[in-house]
């Protein structure tokens, strides 16, 4: 186990080291609004490790996205939910408490997780601009609370399993996109 960890560890260093090296500008994502991009997918990580941390300590403020795409993490620290927002294909099921400090958030990509609940603290963020949620297991919104917030301009929530009244209640509610499949609409595979 801890060699499995360790090996994770190199592997993100490796990644982090390329990225700030090349002043990479990997962009194109349209839930981005940042600067500097780093991959993380894919590095076999279960959780995020402090040693990772260390890695990061001297270019934090050189890199502004993570992305954890193909990873395992079940769980993240307040410490990574203030430090990193960017969030796809793990098997994520909630957000931290922590997570409604980040006051200055513009986008969020929770795609392909495991949210059974829609994460309600993202509705307590008045920057928060992009929310993508797609491909969960989310049948409720919070719709009165999202039509508050201020800044949102787009929400993704296709191929969840959205109850009838989502549907029906919230497109004359909401001032923003709000976007949903078909109901019983599958995602394409991988």
């Amino acid at each position: 186990m801890l060699r499995k960890m360790g090996e994770a560890v190199a592997r993100v260093a490796r990644k982090v080291n390329e990225t700030v090296e090349s002043g990479s500008d990997t962009l194109g994502d349209p839930w981005s609004t940042v600067s500097a991009n780093s991959d993380l997918a894919e590095c076999k990580l279960v959780s995020f490790p402090i040693g990772i941390y260390k890695v990061l300590r001297n270019v934090t403020d050189q890199i502004h996205l993570i992305t954890l795409a193909n990873n395992e993490l079940k769980s993240l620290t307040s410490k990574f939910m203030t430090t990193f927002c960017q969030l796809r294909g793990n098997f994520l099921h909630r957000l931290p408490n922590e997570v409604s400090t980040l006051q200055h958030l513009k986008a969020i990509d929770l795609s392909r997780n495991q949210f059974h609940d829609f994460p309600e603290q993202l509705t307590t963020l008045p920057a928060l601009e992009n929310i993508n949620l797609e491909e969960n297991e989310i049948v409720d919104v919070p719709v009165e609370k999202l039509a508050a917030m201020p800044a949102l301009h787009l929400i993704n929530l296709r191929f969840n399993p959205l109850n009838a009244e989502v549907r029906v209640i919230a497109p004359p509610l909401i001032k923003f996109d709000m976007l949903m499949s078909p109901e019983g609409a599958r995602p394409p595979p991988p």
